[in-house]
């Protein structure tokens, strides 16, 4: 199906099963553990092994030598796959730091070997008898000694003459923020069992995205994609670590290749920070001008960050601020550093979650400097129907002052002192903070095959994935709808390489694409089906498990058994809009003016993301990007050792995130603004909006308590409470 042209008035507009809140088909699985995860798929393939993973010692070097004898000798080993003793494995478009063989080391954990052995306790056991020497080389860990000469990324984002707009203008804010590098921290590790029968390779595993790493496995093995199949059914969070191909899906592949057997490997939590990717620390410069009525004038936004040295992109904090306000002179700028740190990439939204913890504050703080309360610094600024400098690209839906203006009555912001460290509760500060979000809303194009027994029921194929978003219930309510079942006569099968390769999970495109994919091949099914029994497909109204074509009623079985597919193509003509997400978000807090400690009291964030397919999950979906932005905000920090290279704390017991005692209220409100530009079903991706600006608002409202600005995140007590107002 080619959608090449906004949507008109279609089913879902008078929708009886889509965006209506519904349980997730697939809850009873998971909380009874009938869903099971990688690792715990003991039934898939008999006799299978353990794999235990070895990391490197240093962050760069070469290893000298490795003396796996003792490992080998060991109780209930198998194999050892030593990395020097075999060729490196290729790369892929995918992956940046190599992920086996040889015996260069690029980064602190690579994986140097592997231990295979008929128990997990053997394998960990026998893995601590291998000794390794080393011969360290020097590296570069520190991104702030490099900031001065990381290389700018790409061409900056110009407009006017951002210099003499901001050196004239009468209010101007010139700040610099740091955002720490933050590791996914899944309940699930990244865990694969693989297995060979002759040349073709099954990986029962957890990842996101099943096509772009069938892909990559075979560029990296040197195989035909035609022989690998990967089955990931339900992961335990992924939040972009498990988009790629990483060591355990390698590792179970050749250690089952060596040993023929099937193996299974889980990667340490330890490993975890250190050996797949993460969120690159950033440092921001932000500079605003406006003048006294509040209208920006100059918008300046750097940001420097850093990558492998082999291949990759920063972390992009810019990302956001092209589209978010008006303003006529800019300068837009990324600056990549090469570290010898372990590889960045996709985490819990790309660039606009810490590009959000400066503009916004940014905005805060311009907003003082003026007097103007905050919320209508951000409505003078607000662009026209175009984007700012792009009169030929339109917004194709934007209520972010609506979002603005719902949130502030229903959170209570006019109760707001906005003069800071005056409003008090016993011993603790009050404040509140606000902040504005967008992000992105790609689409990409996404396929299904659905299946119609005769009996009626409805089979939906798909290798989209369900990483807890509720993919299963989504794409069950579109099904339903399009094909006028009831929910319960609906069946999903995902994460199977074998089914039709969607637009998998990542990237806030997931929801919005794979439904309209499975849209897309109900429509041909619905047409096949009228091919059969004389009616036009298109025209027939489906509903109650009947089809009404002219005069004529029939049961949807009534053409028997048959299956159709198809794919969403998204047309060219998206190119014309600015198709995004945007949400206002609100936070209380309360430090204690004894201890500097900040409990958040409540939370709100208004959503503007199109059509909301589930309520439910959706609102799931956005407290949880919330509670990750109280993390980002207030704990969350992989801590490098600029000596030696690494991230020191690789572990839950010292990366701290945020815990259900630490957002005690949280509310969300979505606006159901159906937006015609994305797909048919006119809806958008939404989890990873409740992660832009949240942080912001925290940031902000600990100001408005306190009085006091902290630009380097995150807002540990440490960093303010020396500053503290006086008790008396």
């Amino acid at each position: 199906m080619k959608f090449d042209a906004p949507a008109g008035k279609n089913l879902f507009d008078n929708a009886r099963i889509v965006g209506k809140s519904t349980r997730r088909i697939d809850g009873p699985l998971k909380v009874t553990g009938a869903a099971p995860y990688a690792y715990e798929r003991h039934d898939v393939i008999p006799n299978q092994a353990y794999g235990w993973i070895v990391g490197a010692g240093i962050a760069k070097g070469r290893i000298t030598a490795m003396d796996t004898s003792d490992a080998e000798a060991a109780p209930g080993v198998i194999a050892v796959l030593a990395a020097p003793k075999m060729q490196p494995v290729g790369s892929s478009p995918f992956n940046y730091a190599p992920l086996f063989g040889g015996s260069d080391v690029t980064h602190y954990h690579q994986a140097i070997a592997c231990v295979v052995a008929e128990t997990y306790e053997e394998a960990r056991a026998a893995a601590a008898l291998i000794r390794t020497r080393y011969d360290r080389g020097e590296g570069t860990f520190d991104l702030k000694a490099k900031k001065s000469t990381a290389p700018m990324s790409g061409e900056p984002k110009t407009r006017g003459d951002f210099d003499a707009a901001f050196a004239s203008a009468p209010v101007t804010v010139d700040e610099t923020y740091s955002t720490p590098g933050e590791s996914h921290m899944s309940m699930e590790p990244h865990a694969t069992i693989a297995s060979w029968q002759g040349d073709q390779l099954t990986l029962w595993t957890s990842n996101q995205m099943i096509a772009w790493s069938k892909d990559a496995l075979a560029a990296i093995l040197g195989l035909d994609a035609a022989n690998i199949r990967l089955d990931s059914p339900y992961l335990g969070g992924g939040f972009g670590g498990k988009l790629w191909v990483r060591a355990d899906a390698v590792l179970a592949a050749l250690a089952s290749k060596e040993t023929g057997r099937a193996v299974k490997i889980v990667m340490q939590r330890p490993l975890i920070a250190n050996n797949t990717t993460h969120r690159q620390a950033t440092i921001q410069r932000v500079r605003l001008g406006a003048e006294k009525s509040g209208k920006i004038t100059a918008l300046g936004h750097e940001n420097w960050s850093y990558n492998v040295p082999s291949a990759g992109d920063g972390e992009t904090a810019t990302a956001q601020t092209p589209v978010l306000y008006a303003g006529d002179n800019r300068y837009v700028a990324e600056y990549c550093a090469r570290l010898d740190l372990p590889e960045g990439n996709a985490m819990r939204a790309p660039g606009e979650a810490p590009g959000h913890l400066a503009l916004e504050v940014a905005m805060d703080e311009l907003a003082e400097k003026l007097g103007m309360d905050p919320i209508a610094l951000r409505e003078v600024n607000e662009p026209g129907k175009t984007v700012p400098g792009q009169p030929d690209k339109q917004f194709s839906e934007r209520n972010l002052v609506r979002c603005m203006k719902e949130g502030a009555e229903l959170f209570g912001w006019s109760k707001r002192n906005a003069k800071p460290g005056l409003v008090r509760d016993g011993r603790y500060l009050v404040g509140m903070g606000m902040a504005a979000g967008f992000r992105g809303s790609p689409t990409m194009k996404s396929a299904a095959r659905v299946k119609l027994a005769a009996n009626g029921h409805v089979t939906v194929e798909t290798d989209m994935t369900d990483i807890g978003t509720g993919s299963y219930t989504i794409i069950a309510q579109t099904a339903a709808e399009t094909m006028g079942v009831p929910l319960d006569h609906v069946t999903v099968e995902l994460g199977d390489s074998a089914y039709p390769a969607s637009a998998g999970s990542g990237g806030q495109w997931g929801a919005a694409s794979s439904t309209a994919g499975v849209y897309a091949a109900c429509v041909a099914l619905r047409r096949k089906i009228g091919e059969a029994l004389g009616f036009d497909g298109d025209a027939a109204t489906f509903a109650d498990g009947k089809i009404v074509a002219g005069d004529k009623t029939h049961a949807l079985g009534d053409a028997g058994a048959m299956s159709a597919e198809d794919a969403i193509e998204f047309g060219k003509f998206q190119r014309d809009y600015n198709i995004g997400t945007y949400a206002a978000h609100f936070c209380e807090v309360a430090v204690d003016a004894y201890t500097g400690e900040t409990h958040i009291r409540r939370m709100l964030s208004v959503c503007d993301a199109g059509r909301i397919l589930n309520p439910l999950s959706a609102r799931s979906q956005v407290i949880g990007a919330m509670t990750m932005s109280v993390g980002m905000a207030l704990s969350e920090e992989l801590a490098v050792d600029p000596r030696f290279g690494f991230f020191v704390n690789h572990d839950l017991a010292g990366y701290e995130v945020a815990v259900h005692a630490d957002v005690p209220h949280q509310d969300v409100v979505f606006l159901d603004t159906p937006d015609p530009a994305i797909s048919p079903i006119k809806a958008k991706g939404v989890g990873e909006l409740g992660i832009c600006g949240p942080g912001a608002a925290i940031a902000n409202a600990i100001y408005n308590a306190t009085g006091i600005r902290v630009r380097d995140y995150p807002l540990t007590l440490d960093k303010y409470l020396d500053r503290l107002p006086a008790l008396v």
